[in-house]
């Protein structure tokens, strides 16, 4: 399955520069929309939306603080996957090490 990109909305603003920049220090990818040349080439005008937002698959996040708080919680999850990948890989190399050990015992009986 194919992982879906947030999408950033942002405007001239200091805020959404930062925000840009969580995102490229953190290493999200993510696609970019300038408000203004979004109402343009989408949907018209967007009265009720401010930038910075984000449009992620798990929901919208408007302003600077609440995109920080998704940043943070999309860092946590990825660090607790790579941790998992970790774990797992331990456990596979245990195995391949315990099984090497039957088979060269095994081999001292031939």
């Amino acid at each position: 399955m194919k992982k879906r990109k947030p999408i950033l909305l942002v405007d001239d603003s200091t805020e959404s520069q930062r925000v840009k920049e969580l995102f490229y220090d953190s290493k999200i990818d993510f696609v970019e929309y300038h408000i203004k040349k979004f109402e343009e080439s989408c949907c018209g005008e967007l009265p009720t939306t401010r930038a910075p937002s984000i449009i992620a698959a798990d929901g919208i996040y408007k302003g600077e603080e609440k995109i920080k708080d998704h940043i943070k919680n999309l860092k946590e999850n990825q660090n607790n996957l790579m941790q998992q990948d970790q774990h797992q890989h331990q456990k596979q190399d245990e195995i391949s090490n315990f099984n090497k050990m039957i088979e060269e015992s095994e081999s001292a009986y031939l």
